[in-house]
């Protein structure tokens, strides 16, 4: 039996101030009784079994074991399933082989019910000092893992209001429902949405300040100071996140400003430091209003601190006819009743005075010193924060923080974290924050999407255009046979994808995709411009740059291919790069390609396997009506071309040839009635043994050749058999679906 000790705030083991966990835990109900007492392998708390938790640095965590234990609760399970057509043999050797491809991080799977019935728990008086804790669902971290400590708001308060009810009528069904949460919480559970896809990335732990605590600004940031000192002696080659929201994000400034020598990252969430400028007068309003009136303080708060529903949407499937997604609203709306309707009653009046208090002090003692923050931020700010001017404080910190990059969420409320389509590692991943050690390694650092990421990526942001054009993918067998889908493509890395570019890059969405859907990772290598200062400067909300991110995108440099090509994966490298992909008019299909080859030696050090691939159908989608050429002829927007051009980098020299020649511009499209895109992939042409024999130019040169022959026999071939294709036009298409909606695809010609 282990030691055992009291924890109040269950599912939840408490640390101590001094960052020092306990050895063991009893867990206790939700409702104040204790629970059965169980080896360190079990813990059971409200009736449920949380098997496979393990004691690591002295806090228990739940070990993600996924099985059923004694009560058939299936612990670590979540809803997400993953695609799983092929065997995972890539798995063993790729760089995240500890985290499988589209895997479950739950996102959706938890929503506002449970961050209050949480915060109910935690919030009530239990007389100690701000303190630590590590959420038991954050799960087992992945190996060296950088520590990530949240810093709440303030304070809480939530009301729901519910006038009437009609049959699901939209328009009366928004208006006669209030749903009010701050996400102020103070209690440390702001990321309770979050914390098991965080768990597999970050070794998480939670500021937790009691209701009655009444510590000052400068106690709470010596705690917090005192336990990234702890760390950062621990691990000096780790970065140490800290994401605060609201005042949460005034202490992680106020840190980071006392400490520029310590590799921190900040993650700051509609950041208080705008409270001068807030809105709404909170603390006069409260120092004015009777004790008598105190219950209808959360009603008026509540009114402009978050987005009602899209709290209430956050485990709704995107895929759901509409009328179940209101019967799932409605449900998500009701049963938040019971637990907001005390939270009044917990939190007096003198704590709320107290803590506003505490956030002015806060924000001005962070605008004081942004100075003296070296530390790279993030600041993710909400456009409809009826609170904070957010926004026009995102824009401010920019400019005063010496590296800062700026998401904008415009249909978001204050409470953002609390709020529908809102993943948090999806942010991180996606602005290229997320790192495990001094500098940012794309490769190394990377971590696969999970199936909510490629959900959200494919059905959410390109889902239309997926239904516009219709992939149709054909591969090509060792012994020359065409067949439909992929299985020519070899499952064992590494594989090199060499192939065409359509106009803009289209292609890139529906291959990447079809891929996941088969369990393969495909990295792409891309215009370095996309990732520099000049881009992100460009960028404001979170983008499709950003999903490129996610979805494995690094910047093309001989030293990321020689990387990912050691690690065994599946690279996709286009030759033709950018000046491809913004061809001019009569260039359609058209290889743009380096006069000399680039490639070929350095996938035969590496005995990759070289796939040739074309894909066709830009022409079926839009008409180039403006290209360079165009474009330069008129006077503001040449201005602009020469002005992205000075500001872009090259990737190669003019002794490239005509692929040397890569100003960005976007070009002038007319939409057509949609066609299809279709996918041939080559025969496999395996290089390993090969070295010694490419490294005489002559013949390398001719595999140079042979691929990109390859290339233009694969797009003849596709230009060719589409016009077989009875469902080429997205009409035929719809009518095909109108009857044969069980099917999972739409066929096409017969190879």
């Amino acid at each position: 039996m282990t030691s055992v000790f009291s924890c109040s705030i269950s599912p939840y083991v408490a640390l101590n101030s001094g960052n020092k966990p306990r050895s063991g835990a009893r867990a206790q109900s939700l409702g104040g009784g204790d629970s059965t007492i169980l080896s360190s392998d079990v813990i059971v708390v409200n009736g449920i079994s949380f098997a496979g938790t393990k004691e690591k640095n002295g806090a228990l965590i739940d070990g993600g074991s996924g099985e059923k234990v004694k009560n058939d609760t299936l612990i670590d399970g979540g809803k997400n399933g993953s695609l799983k057509p092929r065997e995972k043999k890539w798995a063993k050797d790729a760089v995240f082989k500890d985290l499988e491809l589209l895997w479950d991080d739950g996102y959706g799977t938890k929503t506002v019910k449970d961050y209050l019935d949480g915060a109910k728990e935690i919030i009530k008086p239990d007389g100690g000092p701000p303190r630590w804790f590590c959420p038991v669902e954050c799960g087992k971290p992945l190996k060296d893992s950088p520590v990530l400590l949240f810093l709440p708001g303030n304070f809480l308060v939530a009301c729901i209001t519910f006038d009437r009810w009609t049959d699901f009528l939209v328009d009366e069904f928004l208006a006669s429902s209030k749903l009010f949460c701050s996400g102020l919480d103070g209690v440390g559970l702001g990321l309770a949405l979050h914390h098991k896809a965080l768990g597999k990335a970050f070794e998480v732990r939670c500021l937790h300040i009691p209701v009655y605590d009444r510590t000052s600004f400068e106690g709470l940031m010596k705690i917090v100071e005192e336990t990234v000192r702890l760390e950062h002696d621990s691990s000096p080659n780790k970065p140490i996140y800290l994401v605060g929201e609201s005042f949460g994000a005034c202490l992680a400034l106020a840190v980071a400003a006392r400490n520029p020598k310590i590799d921190l990252v900040l993650i700051l969430v509609n950041p208080a430091t705008s409270f001068s400028r807030s809105q709404l007068p909170l603390l006069p309003i409260l120092e004015a209003l009777p004790d008598g009136l105190h219950d209808v303080f959360p009603y008026l708060v509540g009114f402009v601190t978050g987005n009602p529903l899209k709290m209430a949407m956050a485990n709704i499937e995107y895929k759901l006819p509409p009328r179940l997604q209101f019967q799932q609203l409605y449900h998500n709306l009701t049963a938040l009743l019971p637990s907001v309707s005390v939270l009044s009653d917990i939190i007096p009046k003198e704590t709320l005075i107290w803590r506003l208090k505490l956030l002015k002090s806060a924000a001005a003692y962070a605008n004081s010193r942004l100075h003296a923050v070296k530390a790279e931020a993030l600041v993710l700010a909400s456009g409809n924060d009826n609170m904070l001017p957010s926004k026009d404080e995102a824009y401010r910190l920019k400019s005063s923080l010496k590296n800062c990059k700026v998401r904008y969420f415009n249909d978001n409320g204050h409470s953002m974290l609390m709020e529908h389509g809102l993943n948090l590692l999806t942010i991180i991943k996606g602005t290229c924050k997320y790192r495990r050690s001094k500098r940012l390694d794309l490769v190394s650092d990377f971590l696969p999407p999970s199936m909510s990421e490629f959900k959200c990526a494919f059905d959410e942001v390109t889902g239309l255009f997926r239904l516009a054009t219709c992939p149709a993918l054909f591969s090509t067998l060792d012994d020359g046979k065409i067949v439909k889908g992929l299985a020519g493509v070899p499952d064992e890395g590494p594989v090199l994808f060499i192939g065409y570019h359509m106009l803009m890059g289209l292609e890139i969405y529906s291959l990447v995709e079809e891929f996941l859907k088969e369990n393969i990772m495909v990295r792409g290598v891309a215009h370095p411009d996309l990732f520099s200062k000049n881009f992100e400067d460009l960028a404001t909300d979170f983008s499709l740059s950003d999903w490129m991110k996610v979805m494995g995108a690094v910047p093309v440099t001989p030293s990321n291919l020689f990387k990912l090509l050691s690690t065994k994966s599946h690279v996709l490298l286009y030759p033709g790069g950018q000046r491809e992909a913004l061809h001019y008019k009569g260039e359609a299909y058209k290889l743009i390609w380096p006069d000399q080859p680039e490639f070929v030696r350095m996938a035969a050090r590496f005995g990759a396997t070289i796939v040739p691939f074309g894909t066709v159908g830009e022409d079926d989608i839009a008409e180039l009506a403006l290209d360079y050429h165009d474009l330069m002829k008129i006077p503001i927007l040449n201005d602009f071309i020469r002005d992205l051009k000075g500001k872009g980098s090259r990737v190669r020299d003019e002794s490239k040839g005509e692929v040397a020649s890569t100003d960005l511009f976007i070009p002038g499209l007319l939409p057509k009635v949609p066609g299809r895109f279709y996918f041939l992939f080559g025969k496999p042409i395996k290089t390993k043994g090969m070295k010694e024999m490419l490294e005489d130019k002559e013949n390398e040169s001719q595999l140079y050749l042979h691929v990109k022959s390859e290339v233009q026999n694969s797009i003849a071939y596709l230009l060719k058999k589409r016009e077989e294709d009875p469902y080429r036009s997205i009409i035929d298409r719809t009518i095909y679906r109108a009857f044969n909606s069980p099917l999972p695809g739409v066929p096409a010609f017969d190879p």
